[in-house]
């Protein structure tokens, strides 16, 4: 028989007021605080895993299923990262890689 539970899942970016609580989880986590802005999961009104947005180190209940939570606050994370950067850099970043394409695929072009 498969147990279901109905439990609300909150993800936001972390406030101030959250300190205790991601302290405590990193403790339970056994790990360091991810400095830098986070994002955060909660389930059930209780804090249960915090990522942080620029590079994906993350704490988590381990005495809660948070493997789940981890994989959605990724997900956002990714999101807002995307949106952080403007057309300008896209448009930076497309330049450049089809430069250096270009240039490469001269260099290794067979001589005719």
């Amino acid at each position: 028989m498969t147990t279901t539970h109905d439990t609300a899942i909150v993800i936001r970016l972390a406030r101030e007021d959250d300190g205790p609580a991601l302290r405590r989880l990193a403790a339970l986590d056994g790990a360091r605080l991810p400095q830098g802005e986070l994002l955060v999961a909660e389930a059930g009104g209780e804090l249960r895993a915090a990522l942080r947005i620029a590079d994906r180190a993350y704490v988590a209940d381990p005495f809660f299923p948070s493997k789940e939570l981890v994989g959605l606050l990724d997900i956002r994370a990714r999101r807002l990262r995307r949106e952080q950067h403007t057309a300008l850099e896209r448009a930076r970043t497309r330049v450049s890689l089809w430069s250096a394409l270009w240039h490469r695929a001269s260099v290794t072009r067979p001589s005719v």
